[in-house]
């Protein structure tokens, strides 16, 4: 993640910032969509669409999505469009708010699978549809963590993924001749780096976002995972203790203990303070870097996900989720402004300077093309190693779906802890497994017993 950057308008004592996007806003630019809309209502129906999304860590992203495109899209449709941009770490308590009233926004963005909320928002089959009739089908990533095929339902809309690659130190790690391609060099050479230099490596182990991605991503190439392909409870396994004794050796070798009160931009502050050897991180790190013309960003190389003792593999490092309550006073605008939004994605990609990518690969057909070539980065290539992520990015709950029983593990730090304890001491590797199995079979059951898993 990135270091978010303050907004004058930001409410402290909440976090907030608001834009409101008035009717009568030019619409220059928007594009029209492609033939007759399917849903029966219009838009114009109701005359505001409320939308709930994180302050997103680019911010040129921000001022094309809330100055420009809503106001296009507003203007086209008659509606009043309100967009409040709140800190990631306050998305869920937020929607479990609303959730509680039965009142809120038409339209929530989560950062990960919203999984347990399946009972309070409306079946997203149809956007899909439509959307894959103008643009193919959907990744397998975005299906993945947006439909249930216990209850089949699409209870979340996922318009783009954010790639989780290896950002990693080029004068470091060439001064002792080696490049980090596998979670061994990570872990022989990080060490060699810190015992010469004082520099640790920068992988999470507290109870965050970016910390839940990087035990997955390191569990899933030692062929550990948390369920089965078919969504039965999977993590008591010898890969997974395997992977948790890694990751002891890791922390105890190549790390310093500030990691274990980490926040989801703690591992890009160290890397563009030239703290850390490497971090497993969004292109947030660089693309930072570059927009603060911070000398550091020039010795940042980017490359794909670590190679384990059974596969290569990685999380993607931010899924967005966007879910329409079952309560909103504008189900039908909200449908279609997240169709419209498919329609115009490639200006969405380019002003998140290639940190969105898309879940229709047809919005944006030259993607390879406009990665290999930034004017920003240094090597002018930097981002051509994310053509092929979608060979090695995957979803939380891998090689199964993100289920309830796996949102409710991933967001109350199940994983999390479960490698702290390990690393810290406090408990054994073996221990730590038990103390996740026996949470993780409560979570399991309450989900199996409610016939959503």
């Amino acid at each position: 993640m990135s270091e978010e950057k303050p907004r004058k308008s930001r409410n402290p004592a909440t976090g907030i910032t608001r834009r409101t996007v008035v009717k009568g806003a030019g619409a220059a630019g928007l594009a029209a969509s492609a033939g007759p809309f399917f849903f029966t209502r219009p838009a114009q129906a109701a005359k505001t669409l409320r939308i709930l999304q994180w302050s997103h860590f680019i911010p040129g992203y921000d001022k094309w999505f809330n100055t420009q495109y809503v106001k296009e899209w507003g203007a086209k449709n008659g509606t009043e469009v309100i967009v409040d941009n709140i800190n990631l770490g306050l998305i869920p308590s937020r929607a479990a708010a609303e959730v509680s009233a039965q009142k809120g926004h038409d339209l929530v963005m989560f950062l990960a699978p919203p999984s347990v909320y399946e009972d309070q928002v409306v079946d997203m089959k149809d956007v899909y549809a439509e959307c894959e009739k103008r643009y193919g089908k959907p990744i397998d990533l975005a299906v993945k963590s947006t439909y249930n095929p216990k209850t089949k339902k699409y209870f979340a809309f996922s318009d783009s993924f954010v790639p989780d690659p290896v950002n990693y130190r080029t004068d470091l790690w060439g001064d002792i001749g080696m490049t980090p391609n596998s979670w061994d060099d990570v872990r022989a050479g990080g060490k060699k780096i810190k015992d010469k230099t004082g520099i640790p490596i920068g992988i999470g182990l507290s109870a965050e976002l970016d910390t839940a991605m990087a035990m997955r991503a390191l569990m899933y190439s030692f062929g550990a995972s948390e369920q089965d392909a078919e969504g039965n409870l999977a993590i008591n396994s010898k890969e997974t203790l395997e992977a948790i004794k890694f990751m002891k050796a890791l922390f105890q070798e190549a790390e310093t203990p500030e990691v274990l009160a980490w926040d989801p931009s703690s591992n890009n502050r160290q890397m563009l303070a030239g703290r850390s050897s490497l971090v497993l991180n969004a292109i947030s790190v660089t693309r930072t870097g570059e927009n603060d013309k911070l000398p550091i960003h020039e010795k940042i190389a980017v490359s794909k996900a670590l190679q384990g003792p059974v596969r290569r593999i990685g999380l993607e490092h931010v899924m967005d989720c966007y879910v329409i309550w079952k309560f909103s006073e504008n189900i039908d605008g909200a449908k279609k402004f997240l169709v419209d939004y498919i329609d115009n994605f490639k200006q969405g990609f380019m002003a998140s300077e290639f940190y969105n990518f898309p879940c229709f690969s047809q919005t944006v057909p030259d993607l390879k093309q406009l990665i290999s070539k930034d004017a920003k980065a240094v090597p002018a290539d930097k981002y051509a190693v994310l053509a092929d992520v979608l060979d090695w990015a995957t979803n939380v709950g891998y090689p199964g779906y993100s289920n309830a029983a796996i949102d409710e593990t991933f967001n109350t730090w199940v994983i999390n802890t479960m490698f702290a304890e390990a690393a810290t001491g406090s408990e054994t590797p073996e221990n730590a497994l038990k103390r996740a199995e026996t949470k993780m079979k409560a979570i399991w059951t309450k989900w199996k017993e409610r016939n959503m898993i």
